[in-house]
């Protein structure tokens, strides 16, 4: 049985991922294509999308590392590097493709976290812009980094 700790990140897990999806599922074909962010690339929703995919997919990987005894996130990791490449890898895939990744994603990372304790919610490993920190954390992180771009999408979509 989860633990209080591991169902508060459940939780927020899955009410972020459904707000996520709710959004971004009610998109029409031209909002995919506005401007997030100009620098230092240009993403649009499209692409914005992608890296949701690809930071969820590493950032689950790296706390899977630490779980199992090792550091994390590469001592000197660039995100700018890894974002640019991961947006070249998901080039070709349509929204509707990125957000059935997303969601398969999530569901990994949800069966992942509901099977901790809080021993090794507690182990600590480097994250790849926080530095050292627990796992926990880095669960956290998850959700955060996607619900701080989110509201910087509604605020460009209103």
């Amino acid at each position: 049985m989860p633990t209080p700790r591991v169902e508060s990140l459940t939780a927020k897990l899955e009410k972020g991922h459904m707000k996520t999806q709710e959004i971004l599922g009610s998109l029409a074909a031209e909002q995919w294509r506005a401007v997030v962010y100009e620098e230092p690339e240009m993403w649009d929703v499209r692409a914005l999308l992608a890296h949701f995919v690809s930071a969820e997919e590493r950032l689950l990987e790296l706390a899977q590392d630490v779980v199992s005894g090792g550091p994390g996130a590469p001592e000197g990791f660039d995100f700018q590097v890894f974002n640019a490449k991961e947006q070249k890898r998901l080039k070709d895939q349509s929204p509707q493709e990125l957000l059935k990744a997303l969601a398969d994603n999530r569901g990994a990372t949800l069966e992942w976290v509901r099977a901790l304790d809080d021993g090794l919610l507690d182990r600590i490993g480097r994250h790849p812009v926080l530095g050292e920190v627990t796992v926990e954390t880095m669960i956290l992180a998850i959700y955060g980094h996607q619900l701080l771009h989110m509201r910087e999408l509604q605020v460009l979509l209103r």
